[in-house]
């Protein structure tokens, strides 16, 4: 099998799971309780939180567990808005958010907010002018994403940090997709809030965080016990905060090699794809782009059938996002950036890692290349544009 959807998930490494196996079945204990089992727990919680706050340049103080991306995403704007809805009922976003953002701004909306949701260029970047247009005296919020899950597109987010602090407007980032992949510091980027989660660096599926800078006012998301100093209750999955802390420093060991590697093979790959198979073309940004991501989209096929006819040769791969890999409807994503609807159909993500090979990318180009052949050969409207060329 050759992997290649990790933007979706990925494989959680094994010295992850030799840290998290002894709180499963020795170390056991409930963090909240005052006896030494207990006390072993709490106390495996408390490093993870130091490691992992030092990985954004954060004070462990603002770093807050969740069940993942999309529960960290709910609450930084959930609670921010409750929070602030005195100051003014008027947020900020992109077309090309995760959906964890967009259906919470829709929730947002329902409940008397509005919401300015920024246009993108045809390579997925947001306009910075636009922003600061768009910024009003009852603006509350601004939430870009870091890197875009389908495209791979590296937001302006320094400078974004930078406007919002300028005009004293708080700002989150949903950086699921660049939090172990690239680095990040939250100081130097003017990040008040960010979101993470664990199953995309190598780490366990079901364990997130939220980071909250100190001094910014957030509701609890979650009501019961005192968790997570009283905003988030709910026993502390301990395993997968271990496993999250786990992954977290095996990524930053690892970055600058994986980084320099993955970058290597995804234009290695770009190159392939634009040689070698025509009528096809990348999606997002040449280089402001992850390391491992590669979109491209073939004109005059169904992205869906190349993913099964990839699965029948044992490669991984996707069309979209894996949140919605159950929709008929053309990515979200790919139409903000200026594609038709039918074109929007005929895209595959490849996302890479580590573990990917130069032999891997040759044999997963081979293959492509008579499937797409193939399902053009079985399209009629390939068959017009051939005859129209003739």
């Amino acid at each position: 099998m050759i992997y290649l959807d990790n933007a979706a998930t990925t494989k959680t490494a094994p010295e992850v799971v030799d840290a998290m196996l002894p709180y499963f079945s020795e170390y056991y204990g409930n963090p909240s309780t005052i006896y030494s089992l207990g006390a072993t727990a709490k106390k495996a919680v408390t490093k993870s939180r130091e490691t992992i706050a030092s990985a954004i340049g954060a004070r462990p103080e603002e770093i807050y567990f969740t069940a993942g991306g999309s529960e960290s995403d709910n609450w930084a704007l959930k609670a921010t808005a409750e929070a602030y809805a005195e100051k003014g009922k008027h947020i900020i976003t992109s077309k090309i958010e995760h959906h964890a953002i967009l259906h919470t701004c829709e929730y947002l909306e329902k409940r008397g907010f509005e919401i300015t949701y920024l246009d993108v260029d045809s390579d997925g970047l947001i306009d910075l002018e636009q922003l600061k247009q768009a910024i009003r005296p009852d603006t509350i919020l601004i939430s870009i994403m870091f890197a875009n899950n389908e495209i791979g597109t590296i937001e302006p987010i320094a400078e974004i940090g930078a406007i919002a602090k300028e005009r004293g407007v708080l700002f989150h980032t949903d950086a699921v997709q660049a939090f172990g992949q690239i680095p990040i510091h939250v100081d130097e980027l003017n990040i008040d809030m960010l979101s993470a989660s664990g199953h995309k660096l190598n780490g366990p599926k079901g364990i997130g965080f939220l980071y909250i800078r100190k001094g910014v006012k957030s509701r609890s998301f979650i009501h019961g016990g005192a968790q997570e100093r009283g905003r988030r209750a709910g026993t502390e999955n301990v395993p997968g905060i271990v496993g999250l802390s786990a992954a977290t420093e095996r990524a930053l060991r690892i970055m600058p090699e994986k980084i320099k590697k993955e970058t290597e093979l995804r234009d290695y790959l770009i190159g392939k794809l634009e040689t070698e198979i025509p009528y096809g073309w990348l999606n997002g940004h040449r280089t402001k782009r992850l390391p491992g991501n590669v979109n491209f989209s073939f004109r005059y096929i169904e992205g869906e059938s190349m993913l099964i006819l990839l699965d029948g040769k044992g490669v991984c791969a996707s069309s979209g996002s894996a949140c919605t890999s159950g929709s008929l409807d053309p990515s979200h994503v790919l139409l903000a950036i200026g594609l038709k609807h039918e074109d929007a159909h005929g895209s595959l993500r490849l996302t890479l890692s580590e573990e990917t090979s130069k032999a891997d990318i040759d044999f997963v180009v081979e293959e492509l290349k008579k499937i797409v052949q193939r399902l053009r050969e079985m399209s009629p409207l390939y068959e017009d544009f051939i005859k129209s060329q003739k």
